[in-house]
């Protein structure tokens, strides 16, 4: 378990490295449909989210917390750059993302408590 917590580790490095790059560098890419920012906001805090939670098994306000303070950080130095700007926005599409995770997550783990407790019934 310890060396699969190793590898989400890196994944979450390699990954804040990947976006804290495209977040801050100066965009040469077509929107190809709109709101296509905020759909990229919302799947890379979505990753975030996962890699946080499999890396570092942190409780869910934490994981939450830490998370909406990097969102808030890209957005402060977005403001602070002359080829980017900041939204509220993108900040909200961040935090839905953080917690369709969530909620992705909660389900899944329901889902596999019943079928454990459907099986063990069956065994009976």
């Amino acid at each position: 378990m310890k060396s699969q917590q190793k590898y989400f580790k890196i994944a979450f490095l390699f990954a804040v490295v990947v976006i804290s790059y495209l977040v801050f560098s100066k965009p040469n890419y077509p929107q190809l449909f709109s709101n296509m920012d905020k759909v990229g906001h919302f799947g890379s805090f979505f990753g975030l989210a996962f890699l946080t939670h499999f890396a570092f098994k942190l409780k869910w306000l934490t994981l939450v917390t830490v998370l909406a303070g990097y969102a808030a950080l890209i957005e402060l130095v977005q403001s602070r750059l002359p080829y980017r700007s900041a939204s509220f926005a993108d900040f909200v599409a961040d935090m839905m993302g953080v917690a369709a995770f969530m909620l992705c997550y909660w389900l899944a783990s329901r889902y596999i408590r019943a079928g454990k407790i459907r099986s063990g019934d069956q065994e009976k």
